[in-house]
């Protein structure tokens, strides 16, 4: 494992120098002063450049699916997939509006689909370890092997994105069931009880949200007989690939030292992972938002992250995140252009 990237505590209070010599009582930006100043000391730039993002969607199939977990049927992930590369989901909307480059990563989709071909909305990388995970109630979700392989697709993704350029990475996933598996590992490494964290979903009736909790239940039970106790034990037994793949991916971006702007619930479990395997991971971790999904602010309070927004959502697919993207190029913009007091001919004590 490499070593995270340090931040810069004396870029960071430059930076908030700046802030205090800009046109506006200090302070009165709130959160978007603290953007600034986050990025200054993570970039090596009291004023940093302007964000160029990449979203990587990994995708994968769960075979914990089989126990109704889940609103939609497994082939869901599949069509998906087709419908990232064909501009039609919420994420390739999003991606377009915010000029932001995006690539689906097939770490494990079980359904057989066509590569699409000629597409200007996004790039397909096929790189399935193996069809879908194992039915994590009954038997670890993963080998080792298979484990460790998609999260080095996830490092490898990430190092493509910073070898292109990008400076501030946002993973997503694609996958039915998922959220069992997140909820499994959000407990696993939160020592949180099921009834507190498992959630609805895709949309399951309370009823089944019930059965999904004993699922949980069980998992936990199964994979701590079979003596899980650190994170890649916990990712191993109950987690997805495409988990482990933005595990890998958070990991790899924070030792290049890029930082990355977190979706909802089943990519805060992931990013569990990574910081309880690595904590100065966590250090290059923005929140962008609070999703529905019940367990999700006892994650985010877990990796001690504040969200940006919370509008009530529980898509996923990385669509939150790069809902947020907008507000800190603003906070980045702002910082970058806005005049002092100096240059505009204003007595700072007038504000």
């Amino acid at each position: 494992m490499n070593a995270i990237k340090s931040i810069s505590s004396h870029i960071a209070q430059e930076a908030q120098e700046r802030q205090a010599q800009l046109t506006k009582p200090m302070g009165s930006l709130g959160r978007l002063e603290d953007l600034a100043i986050w990025f200054a000391g993570r970039s090596g730039n009291a004023i940093p450049k302007r964000l160029q993002a990449a979203i990587c969607v990994f995708a994968a199939d769960h075979g914990v699916a089989v126990e109704g977990v889940s609103a939609f049927p497994a082939e869901v992930t599949a069509q998906m997939v087709i419908n990232f590369i064909n501009g039609g989901a919420a994420i390739s909307v999003l991606a377009r509006e915010n000029n932001a480059a995006l690539s689906i990563v097939d770490v494990g989709v079980k359904t057989p689909y066509p590569t699409p071909t000629g597409s200007a909305h996004g790039r397909l990388f096929r790189s399935p370890v193996c069809a879908g995970t194992a039915n994590l109630r009954v038997t670890a979700a993963m080998s080792a092997a298979e484990c460790k392989k998609a999260w080095q697709i996830g490092a490898g993704s990430a190092m493509h994105a910073i070898e292109n350029a990008k400076n501030i990475l946002i993973g997503g996933e694609m996958g039915i069931a998922n959220t069992t598996s997140a909820a499994a590992l959000i407990c696993a490494l939160t020592d949180a009880a099921p009834e507190d964290i498992v959630g609805l979903g895709t949309g399951i009736q309370a009823a089944a949200r019930l059965h999904k909790i004993q699922v949980v239940k069980d998992a936990l039970a199964r994979a701590k007989a079979a003596g899980a106790v650190t994170p890649q034990d916990w990712l191993r037994e109950v987690g997805g690939l495409e988990i482990a793949a933005l595990a890998g991916f958070y990991t790899a971006a924070a030792e290049a030292g890029v930082p990355v702007l977190l979706d909802g619930f089943i990519t805060t479990a992931a990013a569990l992972v990574a910081v309880h395997a690595n904590p100065a991971v966590g250090e290059w971790l923005i929140a962008s938002h609070v999703s529905q999904e019940q367990g999700h602010r006892s994650a985010l309070a877990a990796l001690n992250l504040t969200p940006l927004l919370d509008l009530g959502l529980r898509l996923g697919e990385a669509s939150g995140a790069t809902l947020a993207l907008p507000i800190i190029q603003s906070a980045l913009t702002l910082h970058r252009e806005m005049a002092t007091f100096a240059e505009a001919g204003i007595a700072a004590g007038a504000m």
